[in-house]
């Protein structure tokens, strides 16, 4: 259930900014989708994003920048171990200069930057270029 309402949410972010809108509303939410756009926003990706009634539906209102070509959400649930993440990262993106993998560890939700820096594994959720 979760990771379909993450994989509805990066695909309306993904279609606004085809269309050149320049904010995006995401509802419902979850809190892992808040830490996908913080590792977003921390990486330049999204300007930024508002949060407004989290305890109910809520929404998300995202800031775009026109920086982001695609994300894309796994809907099936793949471990991935520190030390096989650099090679997944090779095999999923479609260049080494940019683009993160992302990744729920026992550590918080990790770009693979993060994860590799603090040898953690854990599922990848998606990944962004």
């Amino acid at each position: 259930m979760g990771r379909r309402i993450l994989n509805e949410a990066l695909r309306t972010i993904v279609n606004a900014e085809k269309r050149g809108k320049a904010t995006a509303i995401l509802q419902p939410i979850s809190t892992v989708m808040s830490s996908f756009l913080k590792i977003m926003k921390d990486r330049g990706y999204i300007k930024d994003y508002q949060v407004y009634d989290p305890h109910r539906v809520g929404k998300i209102t995202v800031e775009l920048q026109g920086r982001l070509s695609d994300c894309r959400v796994l809907t099936y649930r793949q471990d991935i171990r520190a030390k096989e993440i650099e090679e997944y990262r090779i095999r999923t993106l479609p260049t080494r200069q940019w683009g993160y993998v992302v990744i729920s560890t026992p550590n918080g939700v990790l770009d693979h930057e993060e994860a590799i820096k603090q040898n953690v594994g854990g599922q990848v959720l998606g990944y962004f270029h």
